[in-house]
């Protein structure tokens, strides 16, 4: 039984220091994407301005909506509550979203 010595071997694996995180890449880098990651943190912020009092708004008026309606109208009551629950869930998003972007740009 022979150990393989090969030192041209020992050089094609990763160097363990060259990770770029906990668990290393996933992929190598073909040479075409930019070495640091750009996104669009002015575009995140106007969508998350506008996008949140929209939200938090139509959350409001279904609430206040399902409040008044009667047992036999339609829409009834229980589309409104859900209706008011997605709406105040995705203004709860674009507000945690507005806040991850204001701290990036700091």
């Amino acid at each position: 039984m022979t150990m393989n010595h090969d030192p041209a071997r020992r050089s094609r694996q990763p160097d363990p220091r060259a990770r770029s995180g906990l668990i290393g890449r996933r992929s190598p880098r073909t040479g075409t994407e930019p070495a640091t990651a750009r996104s669009a943190v002015r575009l995140r912020l106007l969508l998350s301005s506008i996008f949140l009092p929209l939200f938090a708004a139509a959350a409001a008026l279904f609430g206040i909506w399902a409040a008044h309606s009667g047992p036999g109208d339609s829409p009834g009551r229980t589309p409104l509550i859900t209706l008011a629950a997605i709406c105040a869930g995705l203004a709860l998003v674009a507000a945690v979203d507005l806040l991850v972007v204001a701290r990036r740009r700091r």
